[in-house]
């Protein structure tokens, strides 16, 4: 089984944007919305804020307890639209279950969309126009998914590729991006942490991407030999342990390629991001 090797592919991003940014004399800023406590929030928004130090960009989080209104992010957000020294703003996801994620991503102004879940970025990109910004995360599983096949895309058309999502916004985001390569994704939202009723379509996929929150959700029984598997799942224990939807031990004899929980998507999903917020403040500046 081959590891993809996330901290690489991100490090080569993160090297051009360093270089970029010091040239050009910019000063990105982007500008993270935290809500409540949960454990893998809390982590994504560290490992952007480390990461954007090291290259130039800074990263400001506006943390809110579990108690705020809608009405108040929704009314920070539309300051951070009007912030000038801001060029990039995020939801960090997920979030608590009482708030409604969708309203907060549709305040922000689609040029300030760095993650590429606004509305309007998605309908150009349905309409395969250029969107303000792709969505990053499908756009980091792409990369592996590319990796895994010596960046052959052309191979896996025709091929079964299933995603397990916990969200229609990215499982229609992921599908898009996909699209581009003339790929079909076909995907499942799943609100549980079971794969009772998936048993056979799982075991059908040449291609799995997960993104659930489900520790240890895949695993050997289920998947066929020399499948590729994605994983962009993330739980993190109370003791600091972080593990992904796939339980790479189980899976490391039969998958052909995996991606690793931690050291795969996540750190090229946050290069990626950091791109984008690097493009946000260079189109302010021209």
């Amino acid at each position: 089984m081959r590891v993809f090797d996330g901290k690489k592919a991100a490090g080569k991003i993160l090297k051009e944007i360093k270089k970029s940014v010091v040239q050009e004399c910019l000063e990105p800023v982007l500008a993270v919305i935290l809500i409540g406590d949960d454990e893998s929030s809390r982590l994504y928004a560290r490992l952007k804020k480390e990461a954007g130090h090291k290259i130039g960009v800074k990263v400001v989080e506006y943390k809110f307890d579990t108690q705020v209104s809608d009405n108040d992010v929704v009314a920070k957000i539309k300051q951070l639209n009007d912030d000038e020294n801001v060029h990039g703003i995020i939801v960090q996801l997920p979030l608590p279950a009482i708030f409604n994620a969708d309203r907060m991503i549709e305040q922000i102004n689609p040029q300030k969309d760095v993650d590429g879940f606004h509305r309007e970025n998605r309908r150009l990109l349905e309409k395969e126009k250029g969107p303000h910004f792709l969505p990053v995360l499908p756009l980091a599983i792409l990369g592996a998914v590319s990796d895994a096949v010596k960046n052959k895309l052309e191979e896996l058309k025709g091929k079964n590729i299933l995603a397990l999502v916990n969200s229609e916004i990215f499982g229609l985001a992921l599908k898009l991006v996909f699209a581009r390569e003339g790929l079909s994704v076909n995907y499942r939202v799943r609100n549980t942490c079971l794969v009772l009723g998936l048993e056979k379509d799982l075991l059908a996929a040449d291609v799995l991407i997960t993104v659930s929150g489900c520790p240890n959700l895949v695993k050997d029984e289920i998947i066929k030999q020399g499948v590729i598997l994605i994983d962009g799942g993330i739980t993190r224990y109370h003791d600091g342990k972080v593990v992904g939807d796939i339980d790479r031990k189980s899976v490391e004899s039969k998958a052909a390629f995996l991606t690793p929980v931690p050291g795969g998507i996540g750190p090229l999903t946050v290069a990626l991001l950091l791109r984008n917020v690097y493009l946000a403040a260079k189109k302010r500046e021209t």
